[in-house]
């Protein structure tokens, strides 16, 4: 279900930052897709697409085996612009060379622009781009011309105007390149010719507008589970259909401190919504007796999660439509590729066919996660749901290591809600992408008092990152830390010890199971 006139199109080639290239676009009030370098060139021209972007990648174009593309992409008429392993593969294609360069650049570079190219209309003559390859243009397909250089690069932009094909060295959609957006806005602007129609006040009408008209006055089924995603969806059905949508929010007893209260008074009380909660905390903490294995508790939880699912769906008689939080990441994450990666525990955790949905209504499987929080926020979503903590499917079970208990789940759940306070209170809630406490297997001894103490030690954990695939820890200011620390030890009876984790990701995950 999408709104949108004109479409971009990002062709991705493995790069790291093909979903931020994305962002970029969508930034630029430009909608845009990503689809493999696998899509054939008739459905590529089928789409009607205004411009396409070939994004970097890790191999080398002239290499056996290197993700491609059909030649004929560059006969649609339809304006390209690669991007570094993109540039070098246009090149490639259209006749040119690309050899590895004997000086590699990476990071920031200071590049020279010929100000006469429409991509680089209105900027400056000389910027800092984000430079990252270890191979080069060294010749021009015919009709190209070269349009920036850097010291070591001597074909860091490349056009030929008249095909509108354009290829950079750089790394626009990042940061670091000053002049960035301005490049990605001159090649949408200038040569593709949007005019930026992608807004998230029309997206929200347009797509309460289409599910009236698909659903009609049938029934819809949502699994809610208080995150943004499912409660966004979960809205948005509701102001189309009412009270013909019902919502099943099953609280597994793995919550964090009073959530499973503030999620069913926000949607009982303020939006008024047909919901059923479950509790089904000893259902759940009943088959995790004595499971320490991370996958095992997993594993559990999702069979436990659909068993409970499945029992309310049928003592409700039968539902047309199952509504699904999912967001274009889940998306690409399960399409594009060399190898199809589905995660591990989606919004409903795989429901079983036999439920006999007539189909699926997925509102948001056109939005990044922050327009999904734009247009949360546009609906009267409170900012504490809509800048909600991201919060695995398995919920404290996985951060509880070891086996679960309902005592270590409420340490867990007191030492982490006054973390989350105290990050709040100074001013951090929103410049820390996630943050959380694990209970650690481990005991210590401590001194309290006069008296010797054997109790849990709590590690805090603080993330900075754009896009949850890789991220850096949080340099939480120590005089933070430190109140956090003497909060948990004093108000906690049973946590004696607060460790830090300042590894980053690679090599640990976010999560700690």
């Amino acid at each position: 279900m999408t709104i949108h006139n004109e479409a971009v199109l990002i062709l991705d080639f493995g790069g790291q930052y093909s979903q931020l290239i994305a962002r970029r676009v969508r930034d630029l009030n430009v909608y845009c897709e990503i689809k493999s370098y696998k899509t054939p060139v008739e459905e590529i021209q089928k789409a009607g697409y205004k411009g396409i972007i070939f994004t970097g990648g890790p191999n080398s174009a002239y290499a056996s085996g290197a993700p491609g593309c059909d030649k004929e992409i560059f006969e649609l008429g339809v304006p390209i612009l690669g991007i570094c392993y993109g540039a070098q593969l246009m090149a490639y294609k259209l006749g040119g060379r690309v050899e590895p360069s004997t000086v590699k650049e990476y990071g920031k570079t200071p590049v020279e622009f010929d100000l006469s190219s429409g991509l680089f209309h209105g900027v400056e003559q000389t910027s800092v781009c984000w430079m990252s390859h270890t191979d080069k243009i060294v010749a021009l397909p015919e009709g190209f011309t070269a349009r920036a250089h850097s010291r070591a690069c001597p074909v860091a932009a490349m056009e030929n105007a008249e095909k509108r094909l354009y290829g950079v060295q750089f790394h626009p959609e990042v940061e670091h390149t000053v002049q960035g957006n301005e490049y990605l806005k001159n090649f949408l602007y200038r040569v593709c010719g949007c005019s930026g129609d992608w807004r998230m006040d029309a997206f929200t009408a347009e797509t309460v507008r289409q599910i009236k008209e698909r659903v009609g006055d049938k029934k819809v089924l949502c699994a809610l589970s208080g995150g943004v995603d499912s409660s966004v969806a979960a809205v948005l059905v509701h102001k189309a259909i009412g009270k013909n949508l019902t919502c099943i929010f099953v609280d597994h007893g793995l919550l964090r401190k009073d959530e499973g209260d503030q999620v069913e008074q926000v949607f009982r009380r303020q939006f008024d919504m047909n919901l059923i909660r479950v509790n089904a905390q000893e259902r759940f903490l009943s088959r995790l007796a004595g499971v320490s294995e991370p996958e095992a508790k997993r594993k559990i939880i999702g069979e436990e999660f659909i068993r409970v699912f499945e029992e309310e769906a049928k003592r409700l008689g039968h539902m047309d439509y199952l509504c699904q939080g999912t967001i274009y990441p889940d998306v690409v994450e399960s399409g594009v590729g060399e190898a199809a990666v589905i995660k591990s525990h989606h919004n409903v955790g795989g429901l079983p066919e036999d439920i006999g949905f007539t189909g699926l209504v997925e509102p948001l499987r056109d939005l990044f996660k922050d327009e999904v929080r734009r247009v949360g926020l546009e609906l009267g979503i409170p900012e504490f749901l809509v800048f909600r903590q991201p919060f695995p499917g398995p919920g404290l079970a996985i951060r509880v290591l070891g086996d679960i208990t309902e005592a270590k789940l409420d340490l867990l759940r007191e030492a982490d809600a006054i973390f989350r306070e105290e990050i709040a209170t100074a001013g951090l809630d929103r410049q820390i992408n996630q943050y959380f406490a694990v209970l650690t297997g481990m005991q210590s001894v401590g001194v309290m008092g006069d008296g010797r103490t054997y109790d849990f030690t709590v590690a805090l954990r603080g993330v900075t990152t754009t896009d949850f695939m890789t991220a850096d820890w949080a340099r939480i200011p120590y005089d933070v830390l430190a109140k956090v620390s003497n909060r948990i030890i004093n108000e906690v009876s049973g946590i004696n010890r607060i460790v830090y984790d300042i590894t980053s990701k690679p090599p640990a995950t976010i999560e700690w199971e």
